[in-house]
């Protein structure tokens, strides 16, 4: 077996967390699954952020915009 690189390691450490958080989560119920996708979201949107990806956000706030609008009395 190959050995891995510090961004594969860092990869499979973060989705071993991520996936440790949303079965503690998923416990609690949809609100708990909730709550792992939206830090989930943070998450990607800052890295892409990071790498220059300068509409991430705008797409995040779009999405959230979208669903409350649906939602909202």
């Amino acid at each position: 077996m190959a050995a891995q690189t510090k961004a594969e390691r860092r990869a499979e450490n973060q989705r071993a967390h991520f996936e440790q958080r949303q079965a503690e989560r998923a416990a609690r119920g949809p609100r708990g699954l909730a709550e792992s996708w939206m830090e989930r979201a943070r998450a990607i949107a800052a890295t892409r952020e990071t790498n220059g990806d300068e509409d991430v956000w705008n797409d995040l706030a779009r999405t959230m915009a979208t669903w409350v609008s649906r939602y909202q009395q």
